[in-house]
């Protein structure tokens, strides 16, 4: 039995199952067998679009350039990633931004919760001199930026059944033999907001996507700027049951490995949108990927590099071309952009 598990199993001997969503965070957090705190796993278990092609963040970085222009190039300025991972699509993002002559008032800041992840990300990093953010609390002091790919599928999900009056939230506990189970709290029922797609029979709810949407409201009434989020999910009907956990570039069973494996949910863009402009934020999106990177110049990117590098034509290809092939993760993955209020729409949208 591994640490995290009889961890697991001494806590639900102990209070009783536990949320969906307080498993997750656990199996990805806790600080001693948690997945992020010991074992990130990009490029083994799973692999980024910032590792796929270097043209995603550097298409992100002039993005970003252009949208500092059209704040009025404020002085000073925050560009802040969060969930950087081994910090690739930053370092990306700044020197494509320092190639057109860009960056010089630019304040780098990350938000990472993987201590190993922040490791990595400040000796890669090191040039621009990042500041460590444990959280969002000095978001809104200036002008700002947010970036995040692939953060929001790693915020821990609620996870509801439908059953008589109401949903039944699904729960992780354990079998009379002391292995990890799914079942239902049978105990509360609760009504859901919004209405769930005609047969829907479960829906997951992220609570941090509230967090979210209030927290850059708040920031937005101290100074203007974007948040700029691109993840996978839905963008009309809620996600259903989609939690999954990754080993070694494998799908595996989610209570498998809990705190070896990666784990990750759907994102519900519809409820994301629907939570920011409740809050008065400025929603634009979401839109699919791949049309967001043609727009943003990705084939332009990918002919320059091409020429530049012959003898590496084919791999440069085929990088951008996963990223925007509806076939792969062109429309897989969806691209949203919170902004404060009255701000214009911005680029790629």
């Amino acid at each position: 039995m591994t640490g995290l598990k009889a961890k697991l199993k001494t806590l639900i001997e102990a209070g009783g199952p536990l949320p969906v969503s307080a498993y997750m965070n656990t199996c990805l957090h806790d600080p001693e067998f948690g997945y992020y705190a010991t074992r990130p796993g990009i490029g083994r278990d799973f692999i980024t679009a910032p590792e796929i092609s270097q043209v995603f963040g550097e298409l992100l970085g002039l993005w970003s350039l252009h949208e500092w222009q059209a704040l009025g190039g404020p002085d000073p300025f925050d560009l802040i990633e969060v969930g950087a991972g081994r910090g690739t699509m930053m370092d990306d993002m700044m020197r494509a931004i320092a190639s057109v002559g860009g960056g010089e008032r630019f304040r780098l800041s990350i938000s990472e919760a993987s201590p190993v992840y922040a490791a990595a990300q400040k000796a890669r990093l090191s040039e621009f001199h990042p500041d460590f953010l444990g959280a969002f609390e000095t978001l809104g002091e200036r002008p700002f930026l947010l970036v995040a790919n692939e953060w929001l599928d790693c915020l821990p999900a609620r996870q509801f059944v439908q059953g008589g009056e109401g949903w039944l939230e699904r729960v992780v506990g354990l079998t009379d033999e002391g292995d990890l189970t799914f079942g239902l709290a049978t105990d509360n029922v609760e009504k859901l907001s919004g209405e769930p797609a005609d047969g829907q029979t479960s829906i997951e709810v992220q609570p941090a996507l509230d967090t979210l949407c209030e927290t850059l409201a708040n920031a937005f009434v101290r100074a203007p700027g974007r948040a700029l989020l691109i993840d996978y999910g839905p963008a009309g009907n809620a996600p259903g049951d989609t939690l999954r956990a990754f080993k070694n570039g494998a799908q595996v069973g989610p209570l498998d490995m809990p705190g070896e494996s990666d784990l990750t949910v759907d994102v519900d863009f519809a409820r994301l949108a629907r939570l920011a402009e409740k809050r008065g934020l400025k929603v634009s999106g979401p839109v699919e990927q791949g049309p967001f990177l043609m727009a943003l110049g990705a084939e332009a990117r990918m002919q320059a590099l091409i020429k530049a590098n012959p003898d590496r034509a084919e791999q440069i290809y085929e990088g951008v071309k996963r990223l925007v092939d509806p076939d792969e993760l062109g429309s897989r993955f969806k691209v949203i952009c919170l902004s404060a209020p009255g701000m214009p729409p911005p680029a790629g949208f």
